[in-house]
């Protein structure tokens, strides 16, 4: 059996299928490259995002794992329609991505890089010049937009390891941690100095911060955005950042990706970029690897996978050579 991965998984994983799988990095990351790839795959591991019509070039697909959370990648509904299970691998990089944004955080607040930067360059007396600008985190207020797995995580980080105040907005009906104050986005952006977006992408967050929310918000706040790039209205997000309506923003997602060289990001002294890596810390690659071929090795000898996110697919899933089990 063949399996397709968008993106290399651990050297450990990757042996753990020896024997029983040949496992194919695809090389073309283009939709065709993509398209032509599965065409003669038996599994598909996901790190990257898929076309929306890619199903319809898998004739002997048997079943898709996402290599993390998100399922924004895959066209699960069209999955699900020709009997493809697909599982993922939730929260195991929960905590590298909740240390991603406390990461930003104190990029923003003490801007050691460009201390450094101006010390070795101009000397010691430039580079203690921007210590008096230099805030700390506790006192400061922390608004977590989608308290799930991640967002529990980081509000526990700041509020017990800060004394960061921290504000929360989560769907109806949901629970919050103690150390979460119940917020409206509204009053959430009105009153954080820092915004992390924690939310799934969804018909209901796509677009979710636009100019009207960017200018709500306090002029020396900043936005964090490890979530998904269209959370975020980026045009309007690019002029809040030229004019000055917030201080800056941490941004580890974007609307395309890759990032192209002249996107106007580049131009700006105000952000923080990163090149979607808030997940990605050693142990939460192995962790991701680990859970991934599991699932596969489970799906491989005819067993439900145990993330199984489309359950509606199992019954009538594809057999070794394309058929209907």
């Amino acid at each position: 059996m063949k399996v397709l991965c968008t993106l290399p998984m651990t050297d450990a994983a990757t042996c753990q299928l020896s024997g029983k799988a040949e496992v194919i990095v695809l090389r073309d990351q283009s939709d065709a490259g993509c398209r032509e790839a599965v065409a003669n795959a038996d599994y598909l591991v996901v790190r990257s995002q898929l076309p929306d019509d890619i199903f319809d070039h898998a004739p002997r697909l048997r079943g898709v794992v996402r290599h993390g959370t998100g399922l924004d990648m895959i066209p699960v509904e069209a999955a699900t329609r020709l009997g493809i299970p697909v599982a993922n691998v939730p929260g195991v990089n929960a905590q590298a991505v909740a240390e991603y944004y406390v990461a930003g955080m104190l990029a923003f607040a003490r801007p050691l890089a460009r201390m450094e930067t101006i010390l070795r360059g101009q000397g010691w007396n430039a580079g203690r010049a921007l210590a008096p600008s230099a805030t700390e985190l506790s006192g400061k207020t922390l608004g977590i937009v989608g308290v799930g797995t991640i967002g529990r995580r980081l509000a526990q980080a700041c509020a017990c390891g800060f004394g960061m105040r921290v504000l929360g907005m989560q769907r109806p009906g949901a629970t919050l941690p103690d150390a979460v104050q119940p917020s409206s986005l509204a009053d959430l952006l009105a009153h954080s100095d820092y915004v992390a977006l924690c939310c799934p992408l969804t018909s209901a967050t796509r677009g979710m911060i636009g100019a009207a929310q960017l200018r709500s918000m306090k002029p020396d706040a900043v936005l964090l955005n490890a979530a998904r790039g269209a959370v975020v209205d980026e045009p309007a997000l690019i002029t809040a950042l030229q004019e000055k309506w917030i201080r800056g923003a941490a941004l580890d997602v974007y609307a395309r990706q890759p990032l192209q060289p002249d996107h106007p990001f580049f131009q700006l002294d105000n952000v923080m970029l990163t090149p979607h890596v808030g997940g990605m810390t050693a142990e939460s690659s192995s962790a991701m690897s680990a859970g991934t071929v599991r699932q596969l090795l489970q799906m491989m000898a005819g067993e439900r996978p145990e993330h199984l996110v489309n359950p509606q697919a199992w019954p009538g899933r594809r057999a070794a050579q394309g058929g209907r089990e």
